[in-house]
């Protein structure tokens, strides 16, 4: 069934070319040790797979037999855009199933290509006799700028030879070839134990970036906490200098972002897993041994077991030691992350507070706008004013040009003609101051009647005006004193009680 569905999902792959090189340790009983790393063109992949020609077992010059190693196939540095996209693979589809089947590398490593990172599995193959220790282990980004990252590792550690072959390919991102030039070469002579490479890879995952990077998030939550609430925790030089909400909320999600950068309990999980995997090891070495099928001696089988002893008891107290820093920066981060929805909370009772002091400024403007409008309509009050003026002289003329009233001789009376034959003009009665003695004191009464009213209305719409005014502040303190108590559930208008201190 492995069989089938190894071979279904290589053809089912893209490929996409990488420069491949190799690597090979070899541990001598003399305790010699051969590092050899370089290019490893198309010509010489078959012989590197099969161990001919260059790539023949080293020999020692005393003698020395081989104890225990290590040969990689290698695809450092690797840059295409899609080398880590699920179903790529970086040679052509024989030349991949040769690699995985003459290095009798884990079969699953290619649906393990859809996998992100951290992952980690190890299993014995099904060969009884000679059984294989199998392990993949991935850790594959998500596309960034136009970009893949990660890395990937498969291994197949022999229990006979204690040999361990394995393909290892990573991003210039993911440091692998500094990891293999630098730290696996310094641990040579421990490569008898399958489960080194992996935890130089953790390491370097785990290293001082992970806490570092909280570090800052923590400074700039500080910050955050300056700006936002005005705590005061940070160097003047560090402080914001301009409070804008849209800046402090994107600097939220970032600080966010960054608290979220490696997730401490996967790697809790991927420890845990290899902790399983070294115990796999060390049980299924004791059953081969008490089986007789790794030497026929026994005393250069006790050399062995001592040494793997001691790099099984270094690579627990790492795995513990990893695990409890993991431990401090999850509490770390959780602490971060509390703190951050504690500024954002605030943040939102912020713009929650400017948007109701908006909304109240805009009311107000709105009634002094309608106050205004008020007054505005008054303006009609001039042509009031002439017809106030001018209505009492026409009523006047109007009553005293009715019949009751001849204050021409020579008109339409009982003395005249109307033609002005009768002699003499028009004449003015002597009556005539009448019509002024009314009409004058009469226009005189309605116009400071309307002087009156006028000012008293104007006296109305100012007052209204100033306490339009002075109640604004007062109903903005009201409006945050229920947004406070509303948050908080504490009346802070209430007085405290002595007994209930």
């Amino acid at each position: 069934m492995d069989d089938y569905f190894f071979e279904n999902y290589v053809r089912d792959c893209k490929v996409v070319k990488e420069k491949s090189s190799f690597l090979e340790i070899y541990n001598f009983s003399d305790g010699e040790i051969y590092f050899d790393m370089g290019a490893l063109p198309e010509s010489e992949f078959q012989n590197f797979l099969e161990r001919k020609g260059v790539f023949e077992p080293q020999k020692s010059n005393t003698g020395a037999v081989i104890v225990s190693g290590m040969r990689l196939v290698l695809q450092l540095n690797a840059s295409d855009p899609e080398t880590f996209t699920t179903k790529h693979i970086s040679y052509a589809h024989a030349d991949y199933i040769d690699m995985v089947r003459k290095l009798r590398l884990p079969f699953q490593g290619i649906e393990g290509s859809s996998c992100v990172g951290p992952f980690f599995w190890a299993a014995l193959d099904q060969d009884d006799n000679n059984p294989n220790m199998q392990i993949i282990t991935r850790k594959s980004d998500v596309r960034k700028k136009g970009l893949t990252r990660g890395w990937e590792l498969m291994l197949s550690h022999n229990f006979r030879s204690a040999i361990t072959s394995g393909y290892a390919k990573g991003t210039p991102s993911s440091g692998l070839e500094r990891m293999l030039e630098d730290h696996l070469r310094a641990c040579s002579a421990h490569v008898a134990h399958p489960l080194v490479l992996p935890t130089i890879l953790v390491a370097h995952d785990l290293d001082s970036s992970m806490d570092d990077k909280q570090r800052l998030a923590r400074q700039w939550l500080r910050r955050l906490e300056h700006a936002i609430t005005d705590r005061n925790e940070i160097d003047e030089k560090e402080r914001y200098r301009n409070f804008d909400l849209d800046e402090m909320n994107r600097e939220l999600v970032e600080c966010h972002s960054q608290v979220l950068w490696k997730r401490p309990q996967a790697y809790v999980d991927t420890l845990d897993e290899m902790g399983k995997a070294m115990e796999k090891f060390w049980s299924a070495r004791e059953r081969l041994l008490r089986a007789g099928l790794l030497t026929a001696n026994p005393a250069d089988a006790d050399a062995v077991t001592i040494k793997l002893d001691k790099v099984y008891r270094s690579l627990t107290s790492r795995h513990d030691f990893f695990r409890q820093k993991l431990k401090g920066i999850r509490h770390y981060a959780h602490t971060t992350v509390a703190r951050l929805d504690v500024q954002r909370a605030a943040l939102y009772n912020i713009i929650a507070q400017k948007e109701s002091k908006l909304n109240l400024e805009i009311a107000q403007h709105q009634r002094l706008l309608a106050l205004a409008s008020k007054r505005d309509n008054q303006s009609m009050k001039a042509l009031s004013v002439v017809g106030a003026i001018f209505l009492p002289a026409t009523y006047l003329a109007s009553l005293f040009s009715m019949t009751f009233f001849n204050f021409q001789p020579g008109g339409n009376g009982a003395n005249g003609t109307g033609d002005g034959s009768d002699g003499g003009g028009p004449i003015v009665a002597p009556t005539l101051w009448v019509y002024f003695a009314l009409t004058i004191p009469l226009t005189l009464l309605v116009l400071a009647a309307l002087v009156w009213w006028d000012r008293s209305r104007e006296k109305k719409l100012a007052d209204e005006e100033r306490e339009a005014a002075e109640t604004l502040p007062d109903l903005e303190r009201r409006v945050e004193t229920l947004l406070r108590e509303r948050r908080t559930g504490f009346n802070s208008l209430e007085p405290i009680r002595s007994d209930s201190i």
